[in-house]
């Protein structure tokens, strides 16, 4: 069972959200949080695997709430929501640790997919932005460094693959139909590239990807 905290500085987004999660099998919304000091404080009692967190709220917003929250030891993952589709939010929410960020016009299937998709340690970008964030991100990375190349010593042939195809920016499905595997082993192979490398999730990875040169900045 997932364990969700909603946190929106408006009742009736949340008394909807709750609705819709509750009454999906493996999802129960365990509390509500009006703004991102509260959610703060309900992190610290425990028994959260999911923020689901808009981006502007009064007292503490989302982003802020999202680098305090990923500081706390063994923190649950957030995925943050907003009404606006802009790059700044996106980009200061995931630098903050946000394992994710939608639009909260996002069709439902695709909220529960992205909530037990950061859940299962993956993150989720909304389609509009992802894109641009790499657009706008990768050109600023520091340029390939050659000691970092062990880095990747103990990935297969086939999970460096996996890497590569990844920070091009394919889905799992893309992956599998690329590299003609099943969806689920190239699950098992991205779980095991964050692993073998040490990253959070497939943000860190691709992030980590271009700055060792594995993957060009040309795009």
């Amino acid at each position: 069972m997932i364990r969700v905290l909603l946190v929106d500085d408006q009742e009736l987004v949340r008394s909807g959200l709750r609705m819709v999660l509750d009454a999906q099998d493996g999802l129960v919304v365990v509390d509500e949080a009006g703004d991102g000091q509260a959610a703060v404080e309900r992190v610290r009692a425990g028994g959260v695997d999911v923020v689901v967190m808009d981006v502007r709220m009064p007292r503490l917003d989302g982003v802020g709430a999202t680098e305090r929250i990923a500081a706390l030891p063994q923190p649950p993952r957030v995925l943050l929501l907003t009404t606006f589709d802009l790059d700044e939010y996106a980009f200061a929410g995931l630098r903050a640790g946000a394992a994710g960020f939608l639009l909260k016009d996002v069709p439902t299937n695709e909220l529960v997919s992205a909530i037990r998709a950061v859940h299962e340690g993956d993150a989720v970008v909304a389609p509009s932005t992802t894109r641009r964030l790499l657009d706008r991100f990768l050109p600023h990375l520091p340029g390939p460094q050659a000691e970092s190349a062990d880095v990747f010593a103990e990935l297969t042939a086939r999970e460096r693959e996996v890497l590569v195809l990844l920070a091009k920016g394919l889905s799992n499905l893309e992956i599998s139909e690329a590299l003609f595997l099943s969806e689920g082993t190239v699950k098992t192979h991205v779980s095991r590239v964050l692993t073998k490398l040490g990253v959070r999730d497939r943000v860190q990875a691709v992030v980590l990807a271009y700055q060792s040169g594995l993957v060009g900045l040309e795009r």
